[in-house]
């Protein structure tokens, strides 16, 4: 007769995967592979990861010994792991010593589900897991341009409007599994993002304004970004885009750390005209190689 989970090991479970997980689309994919219904992760999946699981676990033990099958099938899943599943996590030691911390507890307390998939059936389990993620990843990016849409007509406060901005690229950065913090203060300053790529740090400024940035703005920008680290740079968001003439008075005789995105970058990226990943590499090699820190993108169109 199979019974329900001792506390600790659901705890284990919670904590396993609030830390070993960052990206929520490879979460959820995670799962609905080990049998988690989808609809009943969807009823949850705005919470945090942590919620999202204490949730799910509650769910199933009301399901009886069919949720118990599901926990443990979880469980096991979980620890078959080897390393863990997001790299993009922000404390790994911490992922991998509660991934420990749960293989402990379910080997004593005999919790795992008795291994009967063929290897063939392993293989298809595999792809069904990549073809969620896959699709968890496409259905994001069309509620990014649904939401992007909304704001573009929209008749909302502009300071508003703005901190929907700060949300829609921390999300468009998440879904392209680049790490993102999200606005925070700092005793002096406001951040509104921040990032790693290609081993440097970026800071992030992002405007939704009628006015196009000044030279003076800029430069508070770039000032914010030049007491850092050195191994720190700047991403510049204003949908309104910057002035040609006001981006080569900001660069004359003066290096730059920082890299300029306008509206029409951002919306060139949401329909999948470009990958982020893609944008960022072409700007920042246009920095880099040529000094040129505002590249719009459509011009690698252009050129094509």
């Amino acid at each position: 007769m199979m019974r329900r989970l001792p506390f600790e090991v659901r705890e284990a479970v919670v904590q396993v995967c609030g830390k070993a997980f960052w990206l929520k689309d490879p979460f959820r994919a995670f799962f609905v592979s080990a049998g988690v219904p989808p609809d009943l992760y969807d009823r949850f999946a705005d919470s945090s990861k942590y919620k999202i699981a204490r949730h799910i676990l509650s769910e199933l033990d009301g399901m009886g010994e069919e949720g118990w099958l599901i926990q443990r099938r979880l469980i096991t899943e979980l620890c078959k792991l080897r390393d863990v599943p997001d790299q993009t996590v922000p404390d790994r030691d911490a992922a991998l010593r509660a991934l420990r911390w749960l293989k402990e507890l379910a080997q004593a307390q005999k919790v795992f589900v008795e291994e009967t998939r063929t290897e063939g059936e392993q293989k298809v389990l595999e792809v069904r897991r990549r073809q969620a993620a896959v699709a968890a990843r496409a259905q994001k990016m069309d509620d990014l341009r649904r939401i992007y849409a909304q704001m573009v007509t929209s008749q909302e406060d502009p300071q508003e409007r703005g901190y929907g901005l700060e949300d829609l690229l921390a999300e468009l950065f998440e879904v392209h599994e680049i790490a993102y913090r999200r606005p925070y203060r700092t005793a002096t300053e406001q951040i509104d993002g921040h990032f790693e790529f290609r081993g440097f740090d970026y800071l992030v400024e992002a405007r939704w304004r009628k006015d196009q940035p000044t030279v003076g703005e800029l430069g508070g920008f770039k000032m914010k970004v030049d007491k850092k680290i050195s191994s720190t740079r700047g991403l510049f968001v204003s949908m309104a885009g910057f002035r040609p003439d006001m981006v080569v008075e900001f660069t004359s005789g003066v290096t730059s750390s920082i890299i300029l995105m306008d509206g029409q970058d951002l919306s060139l990226i949401l329909e999948g005209h470009v990958s982020l990943v893609d944008a960022l590499d072409l700007k920042i090699q246009k920095a880099a190689q040529e000094g040129i820190i505002y590249f719009p993108l459509i011009r690698r169109f252009d050129a094509s």
